[in-house]
This record gives C-alpha cells, sequence and structure tokens, in this order.
C-alpha cells in the first residue's frame, strides 16, 4: 500500500515536472521568437540610418559643390580670346574656324548676359548632347548669334552637365575649334550655315 502511494506520488511529480518543462520550453520559444523580430527590427533600423547617412553626404557633397562652383566667376571677353588663342595655338593643324574672318561682318558690342551661380533646370534636353551639338539647336533657335554666357545659360536650363572649372572657357574653345560656328565678335558666335542659307535666300 506504501509503495502504491509513492508511486502515484512520484508519477504526479513527473507530470507536474513535465507540465513545467513544457511551459519553460513554450516561454522561451516565445521569447526566441521576439529576439528575432528584435533584430529584424534593428536591422532595418541600422539600414534607415546608413540611407540617411548617406542623404545626409549626398546633400553636403551637393551644397558644398555648389557652393565652390566656377560659374559666378565669369571670364572677361580678353580671358575668352586669350584661351582660344592659346588652345588655337596648341592644335597640331590650322583651326577650321579662323579667330578673325574679315568676310565676316562683325557686329557691334552689345550687353554681355550674367553667368548664373545655378540655373534653374527645366528641362533634359541637352543631358546627352556635346557642347557643339547643343550650342547648334540654340543658336538656330535664337536665329542669332549668341555670347557664351548666354550659351552657358541655355545649357544650364536644358539639363546640360558641366564638367570643367571654366565651362564658358571649354564652349567658346569648343566652338572655335568646330568648322560649324564662326566668331562674329569677342565670345559671340553664330552658324556659319545660317550665312549660306541667308546669302542664297
Amino acid at each position: 500500500m506504501g509503495n502504491e502511494n509513492l508511486l502515484s506520488t512520484l508519477e504526479q511529480s513527473l507530470r507536474q515536472a513535465r507540465a513545467a518543462r513544457n511551459r519553460v520550453a513554450g516561454r522561451l520559444a516565445e521569447l526566441e521568437a521576439e529576439a528575432e523580430t528584435l533584430r529584424g527590427e534593428l536591422t532595418e533600423m541600422d539600414t534607415l540610418a546608413s540611407q540617411t547617412e548617406a542623404a545626409i553626404f549626398r546633400l553636403l557633397s551637393s551644397v558644398l559643390t555648389s557652393n565652390s562652383a566656377p560659374a559666378p566667376h565669369a571670364p572677361t571677353d580678353e580671358e575668352l580670346e586669350a584661351a582660344i588663342r592659346q588652345d588655337s595655338a596648341r592644335q597640331s593643324y590650322a583651326p577650321r574656324s579662323p579667330l578673325t574672318s574679315p568676310r565676316a561682318p562683325v557686329t557691334p558690342r552689345h550687353h554681355i548676359p550674367a553667368v548664373r551661380a545655378v540655373g534653374e533646370i527645366t528641362s533634359d534636353r541637352f543631358m546627352d548632347r556635346t557642347i557643339p551639338q547643343a550650342a547648334t539647336m540654340l543658336l538656330r533657335e535664337a536665329n542669332e548669334p549668341l555670347h557664351v554666357n548666354e550659351i552657358y545659360n541655355r545649357l544650364l536650363e536644358g539639363g546640360f552637365n558641366f564638367t570643367g572649372q571654366n565651362p564658358t572657357i571649354s564652349i567658346a574653345v569648343s566652338l572655335n575649334r568646330n568648322g560649324r560656328f564662326r566668331k562674329v565678335a569677342p565670345g559671340t558666335f553664330d552658324l556659319v550655315m545660317r550665312d549660306a542659307s541667308q546669302a542664297s535666300g
């Protein structure tokens, strides 16, 4: 009789121990699931922090770049002419567009447009164009000669990406090298083909 009571007590104790063990195992599973959820949230927070940090760096870089942009200093016509002469002297061949053309009428000196530091981009029409391609489009649309400062401003509006330190000098040198353009005044260019079409008209 005493053995039966002892056996019954031991069985009850075993059931209680197993039940307690199952409760602890269940709680552990809950804690592990919660820990996994917290790890996922930590990963998301790390990703968000990295993206925010990258955005801050990009913003600071753009601010620093715009603050150090060369646009506020527009070269004078004399500086443009000097740059064109230096470029022509470096060429191993005679430039197709002469610095001065005796046949080309020289337009009177006019107001030189200011160079904008940061132009408002209104389109992306010039994003994949070269300077001569974009300048050809602008001069055809303007139907008159344009100063390199004005060409620069309009290229900026059209999304052209300048990489050099002196974009207006780059424009002047590029147009002076290209046979499609002629210089009609200091820093001012027109299309050669416009002369041909007007002469035949």
